[in-house]
């Protein structure tokens, strides 16, 4: 039986994210996760973010990733900037419930490419304060 992959992508906005998650679902083989999808209008690609629907955001992504693993997908991408533990909590439970191997892989910005939802320096400033990274 093969192993079943859940690979979390976090790191902050204009890391890479969004390409490093595209790469590895090898042109669209394996499905791809954010809670990005729910800001973006599926036809214009437009990105809109409402703060007041955040939380919306989450337990759609959750569920999509759900529903997939609950189709048994050999493969998983989730990508958010998962700053904080209890983003990250979720997905742990659903790895284990489903029995998906975990990885949690940090993106980092050495390429200096900006962001694509213009997050101000301020603010990126401000998550980068609260990001934690697990070594061992």
């Amino acid at each position: 039986m093969a192993i079943k992959s859940l690979i979390l992508l976090r790191g902050l906005p204009g890391s890479g994210k969004s390409a490093l998650a595209k790469l590895l679902s090898e042109q669209g083989s394996y499905p791809i996760h954010s809670v990005d999808d729910y800001f973006t209008d599926a036809q214009t690609g437009e990105y809109a973010f409402d703060f007041k629907t955040n939380h919306l955001a989450y337990k759609q992504c959750e569920e999509l990733t759900r529903l997939e693993m609950e189709k048994a997908k050999s493969k998983i991408i989730v990508h958010n900037t998962f700053t904080m533990d209890w983003e990250l909590e979720p997905y742990f439970k659903l790895a284990s419930e489903f029995n998906y191997r975990l990885f949690v892989v940090t993106v980092e910005n050495y390429h200096q490419s900006g962001n694509l939802h213009d997050v101000s320096e301020e603010q990126l400033q401000k998550m980068a304060e609260k990001y934690k990274v697990k070594l061992y």
